[in-house]
Parts: C-alpha cells; structure tokens; sequence
C-alpha cells in the first residue's frame, strides 16, 4: 500500500494578513523562510520522491528545504477566483450570499473559481497515479488541497469541525487504497533539525 505525506508551503505575507491566496503566486514571507532554514524532512520521508505545487511559495518551501521536487499542477492551491487578496471576516460580514454559499461545503464555490469538491477530485487523480506506481511520495502543497483530501479519507463534507486539528506546519500522512483513495492517517509529524 503506498503513502503519501502532504506538507503545506511555509508562511506568506498574505497568510500573516489573513488574505485569501488561491492561485496568486505569493513568495513566502522574510519570516516563513527564515522559519524553514535549517529544518528537514524526517526519515524515512527525506528519500522519498518528492512533488511540488507549481505556486511559487510551495516551490521555494521544497527548496528551503533541500528537497528535489518535481511540479505537478494537480497540487496547486484551490482558485478562489473574486474573493483572491480579500479577508475572510470582511467577506462573511459583507453579505448573507457568501454565508449561504460557504455552507455548501464541498460545493462552495466563490466567483470566477473552483469548489473544493473540484481541488478534491485533482488531487484524488494525483493519488492515483501514486497508488498505481506503488511508490510511496512527499508532497509540497496547500491548506486547500491537504483539507479536501482529509475530507475525502474521513468522510467530512467540510462542514463543521474538521475530523483531525491539522498543525500546518508538519507532515500529514495518508496510506492510499489501490485507486488513490486516502484512509485517515498519521498527522503532525514535524520537521527535524540535523
């Protein structure tokens, strides 16, 4: 049964701001690499084959920290289309629209972007290609991605409390059925120094 261990991109100005990104190419923040300098993956990850979100902040997060990792466009963040570059508080605060479509869970979608059911099924097809290489892998992604592919191996329709308190700063672990399909896993496991 091969794996697969997810790990977000460090931090970026918009993340301190508390800005949506989606598919803007935001460069990690001063503080997000100097967060990363020195850190590795921890064994037996470090020698695993390694995949990268084609976003900037996802490719010098794998750099930062020493891994070798091949762009695959299925990791990229969710497109949050019109609401890019908006703060979460102002757009719930702005209009009961926004409310009634976040609580379409999986089926969200904001203007001009894509749903989490969508960013699901992507990645679902990059496990795949994983599960049926038999190779265990590491991912450098998004919150987005890592999300909807932890709905997908508990079941969770993104509604309410999320099944695992997921820190975003360590790898997330998933075993993978023969069609890709994640099961639940081991999370938070941190990065090491040498």
């Amino acid at each position: 049964m091969a794996v697969v261990a997810l790990l977000r991109h460090g931090i970026t100005k918009w993340n301190l701001e508390g800005r949506i990104q989606g598919s803007q190419d935001e460069p990690l923040s001063d503080a997000g690499k100097a967060k990363l300098c020195g850190l590795l993956l921890p064994q037996p990850y470090a020698t695993w084959p390694a995949f990268v979100s084609p976003l900037r902040r996802a490719r010098e997060t794998a750099a930062l920290l020493g891994i070798a990792a091949k762009v695959e466009p299925r990791l990229r963040e969710m497109a949050w289309g019109a609401y890019e570059g908006r703060l979460l508080p102002e757009l719930r605060a702005e209009a009961s629209a926004f409310a009634e479509n976040e609580a379409r869970a999986l089926d969200f979608r904001p203007p001009d972007g894509e749903s989490p059911r969508e960013v699901q099924q992507r990645a679902l097809l990059f496990l795949a290609d994983i599960a049926k290489a038999s190779e265990n892998a590491v991912a450098v992604t998004h919150k987005g991605v890592i999300r909807a592919l932890l709905a997908a191996a508990h079941g969770w329709p993104m509604l309410g409390k999320a099944p695992v308190k997921l820190q975003w700063d360590c790898l997330q672990v998933f075993a993978l059925r023969p069609d890709g399909t994640p099961l639940p896993g081991t999370y938070n496991i941190p990065l090491v120094r040498p």
